[in-house]
């Protein structure tokens, strides 16, 4: 592609989503890190979601050294209701709408079902699924009032295809489908789009999430086998999906490296 046909790209993605208010949950790195900075840059409004205060302040930095709009940050936890309610209120109270959701939190807890630790698939539920929900639920009344906005869940292709390893884990991810494309049905008539994002190999923290030593050594090794996708990847296909007209849904968008065979 030539220069002027990429500036002109950009260009019409900047002003698509300029202004746009984005909620980004999980923001304090990989998948949400990127997807923050990629949403600024493209002219959008962003409010950071993540438990790590540090890291969220450290990031608004960043973006505003860029030049883009400075965003602001809620330490919030998407376990709890009560967090979220207040950071969505508070984006809301600062920004005056919510256009995008992306419900990036999430937790990876692979291993053998046998001997798991209970406690593991709890949190997986609470933040992969009961979170997700509860942002969403968060932040409809303010999209059903406008008649307008983007919900972007990401899942996995352990929402598509499953391991011996990955039971309780795909279960969560297959839960998020679901729940997305009954929601997809409901909120259509009322311009809100929805968007299900299924990362193969990243390489991201979710690895070090996994308790079970065995199992945390042999997908290290599996992803360090393959050109393994970048958190950025991620990021690109969520500003390409929200930045499509409104009459366009990206209902669903797998993405794996190239030398993936799963």
């Amino acid at each position: 592609m030539s220069h002027s046909k990429t500036a002109s790209a950009a260009h019409s993605t900047a002003t698509f989503l300029k202004d746009k208010v984005a909620i980004v949950t999980g923001a304090s790195s990989g998948i949400g890190e990127a997807t923050a900075v990629a949403l600024a840059r493209a002219g959008a409004k962003v409010s950071l979601l993540a438990r790590r205060e540090d890291r969220l302040s450290a990031l608004v930095d960043a973006i505003e050294k860029e030049g883009c709009d400075k965003p602001i940050y809620f330490a919030s936890d998407v376990s709890k209701s009560d967090d979220i309610a207040a950071a969505v209120q508070g984006t809301v109270d600062k920004f005056g709408r919510v256009d995008i959701l992306v419900n990036n939190a999430g937790v990876m807890y692979l291993g053998p079902v046998e001997g798991a630790n209970i406690d593991d698939w709890r949190r997986m539920f609470d933040i992969n699924v009961l979170g997700l929900m509860n942002c969403t639920h968060a932040v409809l009344p303010h999209m059903s009032k406008n008649r307008s906005g983007h919900i972007v869940n990401i899942s996995s292709v352990s929402g598509k295809v499953i391991s011996a390893r990955s039971a309780a884990y795909s279960a969560t991810k297959f839960a998020v489908g679901a729940f997305s494309d009954g929601l997809r049905q409901e909120v259509s008539s009322k311009g809100i789009r929805v968007t299900v994002i299924q990362p193969g190999a990243v390489t991201t923290e979710l690895t070090d999430h996994i308790t079970d030593s065995a199992t945390q050594k042999s997908v290290k090794d599996w992803v360090g086998k393959m050109h393994a996708l970048s958190s950025e990847d991620i990021a690109n296909a969520i500003v390409y999906a929200v930045s499509q007209p409104p009459a366009v849904n990206v209902n669903e968008i797998t993405i794996r490296p190239t030398d993936q065979t799963f």
